[in-house]
């Protein structure tokens, strides 16, 4: 499995499809799988059972996943240490993108829970997260100023030199 995680925005979904197609194997966005197994919205999910709930249905559906799977994770996936831990021996790719371009490309966004309040608090939680993904990625891809085509292409240089090779579990 190739696990991608990253802030919320930084491209985890749409890098997840293109490399899905491009490695001809499944792709899983795990928020749209919980959406689906819950019957509502994340932002639903979170007005209804909270934050706990939700995170609680992350972690099980991270210990669920088997097979030869590109992962689009939930930005906050690695704020828990069995989340951390289970992602351990996988392949893991960080998308590194700035505050600032998380910021960019969040500013018209409606749908995401988490990204309320006032810059002090949206960049405080951020730089909370970045230290995770840094101690889980066994790769990283700066994502700023990039096109999906060639965030995939880097990763895919990436896993072919480090023999990665996509049908192993």
């Amino acid at each position: 499995m190739i696990f991608l995680i990253g802030y919320m925005g930084s491209g985890k979904s749409t890098i997840a499809k293109r490399l899905s197609e491009n490695l001809q194997c499944t792709y899983i966005e795990m928020d749209e799988e919980i959406e689906r197994r819950e019957g509502m919205t994340i932002p639903e999910i979170f007005a209804n059972h909270g934050e706990s709930f939700f995170r609680a249905m992350e972690s099980q559906l991270l210990k669920e996943l088997e097979g030869q799977l590109i992962v689009s994770t939930g930005g906050g996936v690695l704020l828990s240490a069995e989340n951390r831990e289970t992602l351990a021996g996988h392949v893991v790719v960080y998308l590194e993108a700035s505050f600032q371009t998380i910021e960019e490309r969040l500013a018209q966004s409606g749908n995401r829970p988490l990204w309320s309040g006032d810059l002090v608090e949206k960049q405080k939680r951020f730089n909370q997260r970045k230290p995770l993904y840094e101690q889980v990625a066994t790769e990283t891809i700066q994502v700023d100023n990039k096109n999906p085509e060639m965030i995939v292409e880097e990763i895919i240089f990436c896993l072919k030199n480090n023999d990665f090779e996509h049908t192993n579990e």
